[in-house]
């Protein structure tokens, strides 16, 4: 079984979007608009998504205790960009050799973590 997609309820919905555009890398394989402010995006088709959904009531909807890790080529690097663009960034952690990772909250609240 193929795990599709992450949902996240946002009411900071275009931001979540940029969050996840510019600093993820990820773009858009599925929009709704303007029917519905529900999209869906990815590394390419068929990749596991995250939808991001506005839902004006939702704040950060329970958002903090979700993470979701994604793969970064460098860490250190990564995590100076994220500083720079202004993100509160966990220390780096290396658990143990070979293996460094830093977290940081989207706009929704969610956890990401880059390792």
């Amino acid at each position: 079984m193929k795990m599709r997609h992450v949902t996240i309820h946002t009411d900071r919905f275009e931001e979540e979007i940029k969050f996840y555009e510019e600093h993820v890398g990820l773009h858009l394989v599925g929009d709704l608009r303007p029917m519905r402010d529900l999209v869906f995006l990815a590394n390419g088709e068929g990749e596991t998504c995250i939808e991001i959904i506005h839902t004006p009531s939702a704040k950060t909807a329970g958002n903090e205790y979700i993470s979701v890790g994604f793969q970064a080529e460098d860490v250190p690097k990564k995590r100076e960009k994220m500083i720079a663009a202004v993100f509160d960034t966990t220390p780096l952690v290396s658990p143990r050799e070979g293996i460094q990772f830093f977290f940081v909250q989207d706009p929704a609240g969610v956890r990401i973590q880059f390792i």
